[in-house]
């Protein structure tokens, strides 16, 4: 969600609900709907308090989430240009495939792969290069040490890649169970018609009005928070962007000119196969 939308939704909701709060303030008696107002305080202390302790946990849970997506993208980056080092130890007759299909590999992530985890629509479908990758080294037949060496080692970078990658498309579609929105909204609108029992034709309209517009401010700025880290690739402040596969993209170009890697990538800029 973009700030100017986020503003927005903040202000609606404000305008709303002072605007509630002064409509009933308007045949509220004198000293609020509430006889005990120490007793009514109480009462609204534990339910802020419940609202905030549960809206605390799913902002944990969501910024967990977030994190490990932060850090899968990164790692997948990282091990994408260690395999690029481990494939110039390969046969001769397979190390310009494995390097070109490598950059395709970072080019479909960043230019196919990271659309679609926008728009919520990853899904399992996997990366046609890392089929590519598979094909190309089951037919390698190692001969000499260093051969066997790298093949060893490419198999475990390959696991830790997909691993990486599992991790990076875990919160494409969202992690906050439906349950949780549902309690969520519903504490939010038990605080908010609480509030308006607060109504108090004795005191000023503008301290009715900083009293609920401070309350639906602080809930409904909560709301957006857990919304933002819920799918942590929508388009807006915060989101993760594919830099650290666009650095590893530039550091496999420089690597491949000091490799005298000639042989052009089997793909196009945007990742897509040319033959």
């Amino acid at each position: 969600m973009s700030l100017v939308w986020g503003v927005m939704i903040l202000v609606v909701a404000d305008a709303l609900a002072i605007g509630a709060m002064l409509f009933v303030r308007r045949r509220a008696p004198e000293g609020s709907f509430f006889t005990d107002g120490d007793r009514a305080s109480g009462v609204f202390g534990v339910l802020a308090t419940g609202f905030s302790i549960f809206a605390g946990f799913v902002i944990f849970l969501a910024f967990t989430s977030y994190d490990n997506s932060r850090s899968g993208a990164e790692t997948e980056a990282l091990v994408v240009e260690q395999q690029f080092e481990t494939a110039q130890f390969m046969p001769v007759g397979v190390r310009d495939r494995l390097s070109g299909e490598l950059v395709c590999y970072a080019r479909y992530v960043v230019e196919q792969s990271w659309p679609r985890m926008r728009a919520g629509t990853a899904g399992d479908a996997l990366n046609p290069w890392a089929v590519a990758l598979f094909r190309t080294v089951r037919s390698i037949e190692p001969k000499t040490a260093a051969e066997q060496a790298a093949y060893g080692k490419w198999l475990d970078q390959t696991s830790d890649r997909e691993a990486a990658r599992r991790d990076r498309i875990h919160g494409a579609n969202g992690i906050t169970p439906t349950s949780l929105w549902i309690v969520l909204f519903l504490t939010a609108g038990i605080l908010f018609a609480f509030m308006l029992f607060f109504a108090d034709s004795g005191e000023a309209a503008r301290s009715q009005a900083m009293l609920m517009g401070s309350a639906v401010t602080v809930v409904v700025a909560t709301l957006l928070a857990i919304h933002a880290l819920d799918n942590p690739y929508r388009a807006g402040i915060g989101s993760i962007q594919p830099v650290a596969m666009e650095r590893a993209l530039r550091v496999l170009a420089e690597e491949r000119a000091a490799a005298q890697v000639r042989a052009p990538e089997p793909c196009d800029a945007s990742g897509r196969a040319t033959s």
